[in-house]
């Protein structure tokens, strides 16, 4: 083969002989064809490589950054891979080193369980099902033919098959269980085929520029959930199955299941204002537990005061505008106000146990600890940062400069911060995935922070050799009245 190679190369020198610079560009073209015809040299690979190298997404530099199929719908870091959901194919990829593992088609994708215990469940639009997958080997541990929806959690995954309209069962499971844990009667979950996490009454969270609304991961199950069916609200308790309420809205009320109550929100108009009078009840004993008036939840558009949005907030807790303006954070247990901000103040980001506050002048970003309500720390930013809390560090995008920056929640120290216009997309133990366009990375705790986390005896192996990181605290995942772990409330 290389002998033929190089008579048609002579054979075309020949040929080409005293057509100048045309003939010689022609000649060396030729030439390069043969060769990578032939198997003698191939330069094309190589050359496309260099034609498609991408930029770096940040300074400092990520670990690995990859280009993938299509702009992601999202991504989660799943244990030692990174799940990345497209249009119409979900991938995995190696956290250490961005490498595909696998991928496969499917239109939606939501990741369940630990960072010890993930999996996958991918599905298609319009039709019954879902399948479950081992993150790093998209080997099947569990199919389903019936299912019409599911939720994934942290600590669980539930799914609703429906023999008819009005007849649906609901199944708990443990992410990589075989069996359900339980199973409860729902009269219908919504109408049609609703694929994954569709939505249930609860919390709306915060939303902040240039970080994904996924961006902690699966979250802990809360103690209830709250199922809308044909205009009433069932109350199921996630522990055992049971259906605790099954209600019917007043008129002028907007039901919400937080921190294990059911909360019964009424908007009325009189003199041309909205009067909300917020009431927890609960569910057990239908008994009422607590009661807040004046406080506006956001929930009414003022058309009427109609309400049309759930309250925003997150895990138990829930925000409001109090009688004076001043945004506060409302325990949804016992309807405690964990925090009320200064004058000015705005709240970027909540959970159960910290609180993301842009100063009155904008200039700061301001890190609360809603047991004491009280400043823990201060970060300069601009009046258009956008934070979000994970259970692994706090985020902060900046603009004008375009910076993200993770800290520690508590503590404020810095993990990480990137001179970037990329979003967070996903947080971890060790590290954030980031990502532009079609372009993601991969960015450790400690790559171009002003100073590394002090070392904390005890803690999770770090990213640095030799040095330790304090694991996040589960102390905070129980709520204040630890009402989310057994034995609580």
């Amino acid at each position: 083969m290389r002998g033929l190679g190089a008579a048609v190369i002579v054979a075309t020198v020949c040929g080409v002989k005293g057509l100048g610079v045309r003939g010689g560009l022609l000649l060396g073209l030729i030439v390069v064809v043969v060769l990578a015809a032939t198997g003698v040299w191939n330069p094309f690979p190589g050359m496309w490589d260099w034609i498609d190298r991408s930029e770096p997404i940040s300074e400092p530099d990520v670990v690995w950054q990859q280009r993938i199929g299509g702009t992601p719908k999202s991504v989660t870091i799943a244990g030692d891979t990174v799940v990345v959901e497209q249009r119409t194919r979900v991938e995995a990829r190696s956290l250490a080193t961005g490498s595909q593992l696998w991928e496969r088609k499917a239109d939606w994708a939501a990741v369940a369980g630990g960072d010890r215990d993930p999996v996958i469940a991918v599905g298609k639009l319009l039709v019954k099902g879902y399948e479950l997958l081992d993150p790093t080997t998209g080997v099947v541990r569990r199919r389903d033919d019936e299912a019409v929806a599911v939720w994934t959690y942290r600590n669980l995954l539930l799914d609703a098959r429906c023999g008819q309209a009005t007849d649906c069962t609901l199944s708990a499971w443990e992410p990589r269980g075989t069996k359900p844990l339980w199973t409860a009667f729902l009269p219908g979950v919504h109408t049609g085929l609703l694929a994954d996490n569709p939505e249930l009454l609860g919390t709306r969270r915060l939303d902040a520029p240039r970080i994904d609304d996924g961006v902690a991961g699966p979250e802990a199950v809360p103690p209830l959930l709250g199922f809308p069916v044909d205009g009433r609200v069932h109350v199921v308790d996630t522990a055992t199955g049971r259906v605790l309420q099954n209600v019917q809205p007043g008129r002028d009320e907007r039901l919400a299941v937080i921190g294990g109550r059911l909360l019964r929100i009424s908007a009325t108009s009189r003199d041309g204002s909205c009067y909300f009078v917020i009431t927890a009840v609960d569910p057990a004993t239908g008994r009422e537990v607590w009661r807040r008036a004046g406080v506006n939840l956001r929930t009414a558009d003022y058309a009427g005061c109609v309400q049309r949005e759930d309250p925003q907030g997150a895990r138990n807790v829930l925000i409001g505008i109090a009688p004076d303006g001043r945004e506060a954070v409302i325990d949804g247990y016992d309807g405690r106000l964990l925090q009320v901000g200064a004058d000015g103040q705005k709240l970027l980001a909540v959970d159960d146990r910290y609180a993301l506050v842009r100063s009155a002048d904008k200039s700061a970003v301001l890190g609360r600890e809603l047991s004491v309500d009280r400043d823990r720390w201060t970060r300069p930013a601009g009046g258009k940062s956008g934070a979000a809390l994970t259970p692994y560090a706090a985020v902060i995008a900046d603009e004008k400069p375009s910076r993200l920056t993770a800290v520690e929640p508590r503590s404020g120290r810095e993990l990480v911060t990137l001179r970037t216009s990329a979003n967070a997309l996903a947080v971890g133990p060790n590290g954030m995935i980031i990502g532009e366009g079609r372009e993601i990375g991969y960015v450790r705790w400690g790559a171009g922070s002003s100073g590394a986390p002090a070392p904390v005896e005890g803690g999770a192996p770090g990213p640095n050799p030799g040095v330790s990181y304090a694991p996040p605290s589960d102390q905070g995942s129980c709520g204040p009245k630890r009402e989310l772990c057994a034995g609580g409330g």
